[in-house]
């Protein structure tokens, strides 16, 4: 049996974004335990050149459930707007795209596959199909970010491991591996 391009995606992005928002929530922990300011964690980095954890967790968000709404209007872009000013806010916007993801069918996304879409950012357009947007450019990118966001917050001191970025894998039932 082949996989769909929802089972590749959207799937796969619900099984990271619940422990992201769960690094979210350790993030607000240690900064409630250390009295350390959510603006440290939310500007954390690994690099004077990288992205600050929050907008790792929005770049995430936008190639995840922002990318599957982007690829139904036939165009998206990268992430814009102001980015949250405290982690709780930060941890709402990644519930709230576990809900987007949540609503999609599989038929929403496997009808529209082999779909025209395009990246766009300023005056310069890429232009993909929607399976070919997703497989190549959203989900490593949405895998990038995430990786990144966890890579901050541990090298912050924020108590998270393997186990907090990986959620929970599709396994075979047991009676299915007889």
């Amino acid at each position: 049996m082949s996989s769909t391009l929802y089972q590749a995606t959207v799937l796969s992005f619900l099984q990271v974004l619940p422990p992201l928002g769960g690094l979210v929530e350790k993030a607000r922990a240690y900064a409630a335990d250390k009295n350390v300011s959510d603006a440290t964690l939310l500007d954390a980095r690994l690099a004077d050149d990288m992205w600050p954890f929050a907008k790792q967790v929005m770049a995430a968000i936008a190639h995840s459930a922002g990318a599957i709404e982007g690829v139904q209007m036939g165009e998206t872009g990268p992430i814009s707007g102001e980015m949250p000013t405290n982690l709780a806010a930060l941890g709402e916007a990644v519930a709230s795209a576990i809900n987007v993801l949540e609503a999609i069918a599989s038929a929403d996304l496997d009808d529209i596959a082999s779909n025209d879409t395009c990246f766009r950012f300023g005056e310069r357009k890429m232009p993909f199909t929607v399976d070919d947007y997703l497989l190549t450019f959203a989900v490593p990118n949405f895998y990038f970010h995430a990786s990144m966001a966890y890579a901050i917050l541990r090298n912050q001191g924020v108590g998270v491991g393997k186990m907090d970025f990986l959620g929970a894998v599709r396994m075979k039932l047991p009676a299915a591996i007889d």
